[in-house]
């Protein structure tokens, strides 16, 4: 049985002009609903979506809605699939790199963008978000925005960068790949609307998270000992 692809539910973005740049959390939403019409959509949809088609609808050559986008995955329901969470994370080692080495277009590899994922899942997770996009969106306001600019983008790369290395050992613990997803929203949400603030809070969440893993791994060495030790024996 084939997979519906998107189609009615689907609009052609991809051949419309460039749209306003995004502000804030919820024009995230609001842009990939220009893409899924999140009224229409039931949950339960098999319909799916191309990754090319996402990337595409928020901007590839903005690096903040993107780790926003990326970091808003990784702490949905979308992240129960098995291996989705390291696969998250990979895709946001991938752009943190290209950020930290000042590319101008982040490059994405063909077979991630023609990746399918749910449309009726992505709907879900728009609409849990809306209450708390409200929310966030009047706490942002320009503030420390030097930190947006170079050279501190380097030093945010690199931070975003850690967060994604840590949550490989995390993924192996329930719910802890969380902290390093909320310390990479709120590092796209402070370079989507230049608040240093929030790139602050997301190096500490980094912080956090490093320690996190630390303690992880002291707790499955024992274990990859005990089962090497099983199969030697």
């Amino acid at each position: 049985m084939t997979v519906p692809t998107a189609g009615p539910v689907v609009k052609n973005v991809t051949r419309r002009k460039a749209k306003a740049q995004i502000e804030n959390l919820s024009g995230l939403l609001d842009r990939i609903c220009s893409l899924v019409d999140c009224d229409s959509v039931p949950a339960e949809s098999v319909t799916t979506i191309r990754v090319r088609q996402i990337v595409d609808t928020i901007g590839r050559r903005a690096y903040g809605p993107l780790l926003l986008a990326l970091g808003l995955f990784s702490i949905s329901p979308l992240t129960a699939i098995p291996g989705m969470t390291w696969a998250s994370a990979a895709f946001t080692l991938l752009i943190a790199l290209q950020l930290t080495f000042g590319l101008d277009r982040p490059w994405l590899p063909r077979g991630l963008l023609e990746a399918q994922i749910s449309a009726g899942g992505l709907v879900k997770a728009v609409d849990a978000l809306r209450p708390t996009a409200r929310f966030v969106d009047r706490l942002l306001r320009p503030r420390l925005d030097f930190l947006a600019r170079l050279p501190f983008v380097i030093l945010i790369g690199l931070m975003c960068c850690a967060a994604a290395l840590v949550t490989f050992p995390l993924g192996f613990v329930p719910f802890l790949p969380i902290v390093p997803g909320l310390a990479i929203v709120l590092f796209g949400l402070g370079l989507v609307a230049r608040d240093g603030l929030l790139l602050l809070l997301g190096a500490a969440g980094v912080i956090g998270a490093m320690l996190l893993a630390h303690d992880a791994i002291e707790s499955l060495i024992p274990m990859i000992q005990n089962l090497l030790a099983r199969f030697q024996g």
